[in-house]
């Protein structure tokens, strides 16, 4: 008894695909406002995505025609229930689908309704909004008809298009930039260190070893998601102002962004101007102010006509430290690299971002250590396509 039973369930359910695999469904064109598809294409990716499902008949755009050709009032102004149950009844079909496809504001809203023709009544019905991505009607469309007939949808392919009223940070859907001026201060280490402290006779700037740093960030975002951002960041920034000093630099860093609190790691190449020559350090000059020393000796010495001389000139009979390049502020300005790392946090306040980040530029023998800040407001958020 229970197999029979259970076979005539198993009877019942598969009669029951097939009789809905075998019903037939017709797309009506639907309403388009503000975008650049046309009532046909919108209808076009209905009976695409409608077809995908493989749940009913869908009729083509040539099974419509000879009704199209008796009313064209069918082809573009039927949209109401009463309607599309008449158009029904004169193709035959079991049900009629039709809707809107409606640009609001920054958002595409899709709107999609589905008559059985028979008994006179909505059947079923889809709503979704969207972020202005018009290029992804095809895989909107989708989504709002797979949720219609409660098919499985890719979460990340809704996460994408999906329109939210906060500001988005998606690779194809919008972006935030991080953009605008930076302050800070840099302390040297290594090298550096004893290049700001050397003095000017020597070749040295003769400064306290920290600088002030005033530039400005430039930022372009090429792929993210709601918890993750990847940056191309270019900051352009001169230093030492405040001790009559002019150091350009330029990073140009790849940033990653973590996270609702902004947390954030870059790193990358560096271009600065710099003064380098070949020289030595001589141990134990005794100098003019009868104190012990080391003194540094290159070619850009002011005390004799060439290096070699300056080298055999009295005084310097001590032991010679091997010939090497270091900074030297009388030598001839030239290009040099470095490598720049930061990390740090972007504080939001409504519209207004406030970055600090804490960083480390090195170069052969020492860099520069410091924390600078910033700020911008988000005034907007743009498609990847618009541009940067």
């Amino acid at each position: 008894m229970k197999k029979t039973l259970l076979i005539l369930i198993t009877i019942a359910f598969v009669n029951g695909i097939n009789a809905q695999s075998n019903s037939s469904v017709a797309v009506a064109n639907p309403n388009v406002e503000g975008l650049y598809a046309t009532p046909s294409i919108c209808a076009k990716i209905i009976r695409l995505e409608l077809s995908k499902l493989n749940k009913y008949s869908v009729y083509d755009a040539f099974d419509m025609e000879e009704v199209y050709a008796q009313d064209s009032s069918y082809r573009n102004n039927c949209l109401s229930k009463s309607c599309l149950i008449e158009f029904g009844n004169k193709l035959k079909a079991d049900y009629m689908i039709t809707g809107s496809y409606d640009l609001l504001a920054n958002k595409i809203v899709i709107t999609l309704k589905m008559i059985d023709v028979k008994n006179g009544t909505i059947y079923k019905s889809g709503l979704r909004e969207f972020t202005n991505q018009e290029k992804e009607l095809q895989r909107m469309t989708e989504i709002v008809m797979k949720e219609m007939f409660s098919v499985p949808v890719n979460n990340e392919l809704v996460d994408r298009l999906k329109f939210d009223n906060d500001i988005i940070m998606k690779s194809n859907v919008g972006k935030v930039s991080n953009s605008g001026p930076r302050v800070g201060v840099g302390v040297m280490t290594g090298s550096f260190y004893e290049y700001a402290n050397r003095s000017t006779q020597q070749g040295g700037l003769d400064i306290f070893p920290a600088v002030s740093m005033i530039g400005y960030q430039l930022e372009a975002q090429y792929v993210g998601t709601d918890n993750f951002s990847a940056l191309a960041e270019f900051i352009l920034n001169v230093n030492g102002l405040e001790q009559g000093k002019f150091i350009p630099t330029l990073s140009i860093l790849n940033g990653f962004r973590f996270g609702n609190a902004g947390w954030e790691f870059a790193f990358g190449p560096g271009f600065t101007l710099t003064k380098t020559s070949t020289g030595t350090f001589v141990n134990d000059v005794y100098t003019t102010n009868n104190e012990w020393d080391d003194i540094w000796s290159s070619q850009w010495d002011p005390n004799s006509s060439t290096y070699n001389e300056h080298m055999q000139a009295p005084g310097y009979t001590d032991v010679v430290d091997q010939m090497e390049e270091t900074l030297d502020d009388r030598a001839d300005v030239k290009g040099a690299f470095m490598f720049v790392m930061a990390f740090g946090r972007t504080f939001r306040a409504g519209a207004l971002n406030i970055p600090v980040n804490v960083f480390y530029s090195s170069r052969q023998g020492g860099g520069i250590a410091g924390i600078n800040v910033g700020f911008n407001v988000t005034k907007s958020k743009s498609t990847i396509g618009s541009g940067l």
